[in-house]
């Protein structure tokens, strides 16, 4: 078994340096948070309870994280509280707030570039769970560093930056102390969530205030092992029929099953991964069902450059392509509708009513900020998992079943490898009277378990009009109930 020695364990200062802040965070966690009862956009009051505000983080509160919470819309004082940490990385809180789990959806269908419109989503988790969505790490949407020093962040940075936040923002919100808290993300965000789950045992153990009711965590899509997760690509190609059974073969022979440190002399195995990648490169490897849109000039295969070409201008470049054959691509792509969020997020009108400090943030708002400096200091996060199992937490890690970036095969490979013994044997779980994914479920000893699903892509409305179960959602257990998994659906128009 691996012990909590193997993991990055806060030296003793920093620990002592956490205690004293939390011990009087009485004094220094004055709550800087307001209630939005109407947005820009929504028609009349919200209804449901929205709350934005900043926390302060440092020495001298240097560092300002911005929040959106949402109260659970079914019984705020019973149900759980979800932490929810944004995949990315780099990516705001927005993002989940109203294209994935939150309560608001934009109405792309009425978008013209100018303010777009708010509905409500039918699909929100905050029908059984109260949410945090957080802009972390500082530079990602509202949130900002108060000097003039050059902050760069890294995942153990990160860790302990949500960390600390979530036990001030539970002294500023006591009633939510005795909650059940699950921590969850997707993406990159899920790959910080055991490593977050950790550092809050570590802080109850060590008899920080408050004391943080933890009951789980689930993440979804999420980069667990780096080097697994990229080598699977292959194997997931081919499952998938993107690549021959010829093909297939010749690079694990070859290569020796490892795609990614290749030996420069070996020229057969980087001759078949140059054929591979020329069966694969025109797929939309975030999700191979939808097809792979073409930008205008410059032109990138590149997804991070693709990203990039619309943040620089991203209304400009939807409404260039509503003359052009490619707007229906444009709408349909969940990368490239997000193009709503930066007409909202940056409308002088939206960022009063949701008390964002003037002055603060020096650029435009992004989705994503792509310049943050950041270190991934952690490659692999298997032990993690395999620690809060021994531990006796709970755990829901889903994949989409059509993501080639992190294939749900290397989600299968790790969560196997976690030595635990199979409960619930493979099944089709479904919505609707439908199957919506496959699940499975773990036990590692009488307390701990982990359940693995994928989400099933679906075809909605025809050849050209894909939509996908983007994220599965649970409604947490209580007491004796069983997890229930609800999927979040995009739907065609």
């Amino acid at each position: 078994m691996i012990g909590e020695s193997s993991l990055n364990v806060p030296s003793t200062l920093n620990a002592l340096l956490l205690f004293i802040l939390t011990a009087f965070a009485f004094a220094v966690a004055a709550a800087d948070s307001n209630i939005i009862k109407t947005l820009p956009g929504y028609p009349g009051t919200l209804p449901f309870k929205l709350e934005t505000g900043y926390i302060s983080l440092g020495e001298n509160g240097e560092r300002q994280l911005f929040y959106y919470f949402v109260e659970s819309e079914r019984d705020p004082n019973r149900d759980p509280l979800l932490f929810w940490i944004t995949g990315g990385l780099g990516c705001s809180g927005l993002s989940a707030l109203v294209y994935e789990i939150g309560p608001l959806a934009f109405d792309f269908s009425t978008f013209n570039g100018s303010l777009p419109d708010l509905v409500l989503s039918p699909y929100s988790w905050t029908k059984i769970a109260s949410i945090i969505f957080i802009d972390a790490p500082v530079g990602t949407g509202f949130s900002y560093i108060n000097t003039s020093q050059v902050y760069t962040s890294s995942d153990t940075k990160s860790t302990s930056d949500y960390h600390l936040f979530l036990r001030k923002w539970l002294l500023n919100h006591r009633s939510f102390i005795k909650n059940r808290l699950y921590v969850g993300g997707d993406s990159y965000g899920g790959k910080v969530v055991p490593m977050v789950a950790l550092e809050i045992i570590k802080g109850n153990e060590a008899g920080f205030q408050p004391k943080i009711a933890l009951n789980g965590y689930l993440t979804g899509n999420s980069p667990i092992d780096a080097e697994q997760h990229i080598n699977e690509r292959i194997r997931y190609a081919h499952r998938m029929a993107l690549i021959s059974d010829e093909y297939y073969e010749r690079a694990k022979s070859s290569c020796n099953g490892d795609y990614l440190n290749v030996d420069p002399n070996n020229y057969e195995c980087l001759h078949v991964l140059q054929l591979i990648e020329e069966c694969t490169n025109e797929i939309n490897d975030e999700h191979i069902l939808v097809p792979k849109c073409t930008l205008p000039p410059p032109k990138s295969d590149d997804f991070t450059e693709r990203r990039m070409i619309i943040e620089n201008d991203p209304i400009d470049v939807l409404l260039m392509s509503k003359q052009e054959d490619t707007y229906w691509c444009l709408v349909k792509s969940s990368l490239n509708n997000h193009v709503t969020s930066y007409a909202w997020a940056n409308d002088p009108s939206v960022q009063e009513a949701l008390y964002v400090r003037k002055g603060m943030i020096k650029d435009d708002w992004k989705i994503c900020n792509e310049s943050l400096l950041y270190e991934d200091d952690v490659e692999n996060v298997v032990a993690h998992h395999q620690l809060l199992l021994h531990k006796g937490y709970e755990a829901l890690v889903y994949s989409g079943d059509r993501d080639m970036v992190v294939p749900y095969t290397s989600t299968v490979k790790w969560t196997r490898s976690l030595n635990i013994t199979t409960e619930d044997e493979w099944r089709p779980w479904t919505v609707d009277g439908q199957v919506a994914g496959y699940t499975e479920k773990y036990k590692k000893n009488d307390k701990a378990s982990l359940t693995f699903a994928t989400v099933k892509a679906r075809k909605i409305h025809d050849l050209l009009s894909y939509s996908s179960v983007i994220h599965a959602g649970t409604m947490f257990r209580h007491g004796e109930e069983m997890v229930v998994f609800v999927p979040t659906v995009e739907k065609s128009t």
